[in-house]
């Protein structure tokens, strides 16, 4: 197995939590992970992107190069359409169709959207609304990751632990909230 990923969004909105917990579900599975972030405007809101490299030999870079990514997981359209450059011809996308307007100009979220729904093979899914829906309001990239997961190639059971590893400090209702997100979102991926 080989799967190279580019996790995007905006300041605040989960990225490296979706990062974790993938690699979570990743090293259970005894696969080698690298990871490399950028997160320099995350406190104001600007773009946040991480490589998360996945693989059952070795790898030797956290680094994805253009055009290499297997997929762009993004919580935000604008961000998705950002990172097309780094994704494989043959890559896919799944985003939150809900964006986060954080900018004056941002751009018409209906073109937004039709760009996304043009490229074959991604996945749409509101996870904010989807969030909402299973009472986990703060968990929209947890949805997110549960609509991805119908790609990831990883058992959904790694996944699950993931979560519950990586927010079992927070309390079992938290773990809870999440795991109900990631499977209504799992639920709702329109591909």
């Amino acid at each position: 197995m080989k799967l190279d990923i580019i996790l995007a969004g905006v300041g605040g909105q989960g990225i490296l939590t979706i990062a974790t917990v993938i690699g979570e579900a990743a090293l259970a599975e005894g696969l080698d992970i690298k990871q490399a972030e950028v997160h320099g405007m995350s406190q104001r809101g600007g773009d946040v992107h991480s490589g998360l490299r996945i693989s059952d030999g070795t790898i030797w870079s956290d680094l994805i190069g253009r055009g290499m990514a297997d997929a762009v997981i993004s919580l935000d359209p604008m961000e998705a359409l950002r990172y097309l450059p780094w994704l494989k011809p043959d890559g896919w996308i799944a985003a939150n169709s809900a964006p986060f307007k954080n900018i004056p100009n941002y751009p018409d979220e209906q073109a937004l959207l039709d760009e996304l729904r043009r490229r074959h093979g991604t996945v749409m899914v509101d996870a904010d609304a989807v969030a909402r829906e299973a009472g986990a309001s703060r968990s929209s990239n947890i949805a997110l990751l549960g609509a991805a997961s119908v790609r990831l190639g990883l058992p959904y059971g790694q996944l699950e632990e993931g979560v519950r590893r990586v927010f079992a400090h927070k309390g079992a209702a938290v773990v809870e909230a999440n795991l109900r997100a990631m499977n209504a979102g799992k639920n709702g991926a329109h591909i």
